[in-house]
């Protein structure tokens, strides 16, 4: 029987999930050389090469793959083992890592904290806000411990490294200029809109989920500016420069005489927040408990739908 180096197989991970050397000791903290020469250890010791050359980079081997397999389920069972020793040795006290996309700290985050702080006063969120899929990238390193963002960015149910859970779907409102002609009409389609100067992102899921409802629509938007920021694209309709798809728990608090928020009830567009923990993890007393505030929060929302 082998005898296994945890630290050997958390680097090979490393080295599958960063694509190259330098990244995976960048992930790891440790230098190319130590990464390197722990994989050629680990290479000695199954009898077979766990990467080759390819051009200027490397790639995992066959073996490497079967490998991280096996790894994958030991990795699960340790953070089962883990929860459960939390379970004795925490109780209700105890920090959360919370990594979440921005929208989702003031709707959900915040009133759960609030929640938490009357009912179990000893845990306590250290949040860290990032972009939808930069967050499931924390919650693999282990920089969060639960992790907040969209369902389109969430990794496949074959990914076993996290456990994701649904929390609310946020509908999509239509962003007008207060002085647009149809700021006031009843039943707004999306197709009505379809010859307006559209403003969204160049890149990333709001570029993608905005291109969709259109497309549901029947229309292609015209891009006449490129932003990803909420207030920046807030105040370029309120100049009225332009219309935006803008997703409900965004709007609050960004609304002046000069701008509209228009529900599109019949289009019904929408965007789902899901939360993760990482495999193994999820019957964590701390991570349950928080998973828990998390949808009450929803669920005093009014405006919101819980999925």
């Amino acid at each position: 029987m082998k005898d296994w180096d945890l630290r050997k197989l958390h680097i090979l991970r490393a080295l599958r999930d960063t694509g190259t050397v330098t990244a995976a000791a960048g992930a790891l903290r440790m230098t190319p050389s130590a990464v390197s020469q722990q994989l050629a250890a680990l290479s000695k010791q199954i009898g077979t090469p766990v990467m080759e050359a390819r051009g200027r980079g490397v790639r995992l081997t066959g073996a490497a793959h079967v490998l991280l397999r096996h790894a994958e389920v030991v990795f699960a069972q340790l953070e089962r083992a883990g929860a459960e020793l939390d379970g004795y040795a925490q109780g209700e006290v105890g920090v959360v890592k919370v990594g979440a996309i921005a929208t989702s700290i003031t709707r959900l985050v915040v009133p759960a904290a609030r929640l938490l702080r009357r009912d179990a006063p000893g845990i306590t969120f250290s949040v860290r806000e990032a972009e939808a899929a930069e967050v499931y990238e924390e919650l693999a390193a282990g920089d969060v411990d639960l992790a907040l963002s969209l369902a389109v960015d969430a990794p496949t149910a074959r990914d076993t490294r996290f456990v994701i859970a649904p929390l609310l779907t946020d509908p999509l409102d239509i962003a007008l200029p207060a002085t647009h002609p149809l700021a006031a009409a009843p039943g707004l389609r999306l197709a009505q809109l379809a010859e307006d100067p559209w403003i969204f992102g160049s890149r990333g899921p709001w570029r993608e989920i905005t291109l969709a409802a259109c497309a549901e629509a029947g229309f292609v938007p015209e891009q006449a500016h490129a932003a990803a920021d909420w207030p920046a694209i807030f105040a370029l309709v309120a100049a009225g420069m332009g219309i935006a798809l803008v997703p409900r728990m965004s709007a609050s608090g960004a609304l002046t005489q000069d701008l509209a928020v228009r529900p599109l009830d019949v289009d019904r567009p929408r965007r789902r927040i899901v939360g993760a923990v990482r495999g193994g993890s999820e019957e964590a007393p701390l991570l349950r408990r928080t998973m828990g505030a998390l949808r009450q929060a929803a669920e005093l929302d009014p405006t919101m739908q819980l999925d």
